[in-house]
């Protein structure tokens, strides 16, 4: 299945809630989904029951519409979780927050995490001082992660890090914002990740 390219608010009505999928608009609150508070089309604001396998899918679509991850990426990622001690779900979301992509995107360097992709694929990025062009890289605690020198200025990243100024970045990396650099210094606890996602429903759908 290809990367979804459509009009992503659209994906935010319809799921009704905010996935961080746009930047600037969200950020300065004007975003659909605040606008007109149900799905789209002409019966989006019949009320609809949901079934309980309905339920399941929908977290799903939200982990993977919020990270950018496909399904067969997302799948291989909980079949990881579950080998992995501890609670599966709280575990898939650790491993989707160490994506590189989400580290930039997490550090303030883009405002949203489509943005970081797309800086990741180009070879913006540098971890620990070697280019890394795949987004779905491992970062592990300790690691450095800097936008190379040639694209510091770039005005979308300097756009990025002016609004994380206002909003404030995650507390589980240390950034510099004049280097343009961090170190994703440990792995987030569940609590801490603004992710509005039930994962206990993502493991029960795949349980099955």
């Amino acid at each position: 299945m290809a990367r979804y390219r459509g009009p992503v608010e659209r994906i935010e009505r319809r799921l009704g809630v905010s996935l961080a999928l746009k930047g600037e608009r969200r950020l300065a609150g004007k975003s659909a989904l605040e606008r007109r508070p149900y799905p789209p089309g002409q019966h989006g604001q019949r009320r609809s029951k949901i079934s309980e396998y309905g339920m399941q899918l929908r977290e799903k679509q939200k982990a993977k519409y919020m990270y950018g991850v496909l399904e067969k990426q997302f799948r291989n990622l909980f079949k990881e979780a579950a080998r992995m001690e501890g609670n599966t779900g709280e575990n898939l979301l650790k491993l989707l927050e160490q994506r590189l992509d989400n580290v930039v995107y997490r550090m303030g360097f883009a405002t949203t995490r489509r943005f970081a992709r797309q800086l990741v694929n180009h070879g913006h990025i540098l971890v620990d001082g070697k280019r890394v062009n795949i987004p779905s890289y491992r970062v592990k605690p300790g690691q450095k992660i800097e936008v190379r020198e040639k694209s510091k200025n770039n005005p979308q990243i300097q756009r990025a890090l002016e609004l994380t100024n206002q909003t404030g970045i995650a507390p589980w990396v240390d950034v510099d914002k004049e280097k343009v650099f961090g170190i994703f210094t440990r792995i987030p606890d569940r609590e801490e990740i603004d992710c509005p996602v039930e994962e206990r429903l993502i493991v029960e759908l795949y349980s099955k």
